[in-house]
């Protein structure tokens, strides 16, 4: 997930590309290694772009949502409304666990994670990459973006009572 890289759909997953297979390339060591953890939150974190961060973060769930909503939206439909509905369906199955523990409708992740894509959609468009900044920097950046979506998502939510 989380767009473009090297001009290639990176959601394009082979066949043959097995869950061990692409925690391994997300996090540079095999599943279940004690460094898993720490080479996420470097990668991600430091990733040159919004969908940089999400490419990296959290492999396990993102190889589902990759191989069994991304891939075949991608079939149907643009590349950048599959990621849009992707990130969508993550927000909600997040919403409906909340929902389930506090008996009540409940919106959050699904606003936050369709606002995250469409930054990540619009970053992808306009060529946004910082490169060049150090890692620092870079997270800095990212976490600045998820907290901007987050305030948003939850203000909006607030004030129609969903949160």
């Amino acid at each position: 997930l989380g767009g473009k890289r090297g001009g290639a759909r990176e959601v394009r997953m082979g066949r043959h590309l097995t869950l061990r297979d692409y925690v391994r390339r997300r996090t540079g060591v095999p599943l279940g290694h004690r460094d898993s953890m720490r080479n996420m939150l470097d990668r991600s974190l430091g990733a040159a772009s919004f969908g940089g961060f999400w490419r990296h973060w959290n492999p396990i769930w993102s190889y589902g949502l990759a191989r069994y909503i991304m891939a075949p939206l991608t079939r149907a439909i643009p590349f950048p409304a599959a990621l849009v509905l992707t990130f969508a369906a993550s927000g909600l199955v997040h919403d409906l666990v909340i929902m389930a523990l506090r008996r009540e409708l409940a919106l959050l992740f699904t606003p936050w994670f369709v606002l995250c894509a469409l930054l990540v959609v619009l970053g992808n468009r306009l060529g946004w990459r910082v490169t060049h900044k150090p890692w620092a920097v870079r997270a800095a950046l990212n976490l600045v973006q998820l907290a901007a979506t987050a305030g948003i998502a939850m203000f909006t939510m607030d004030k129609f009572g969903l949160w």
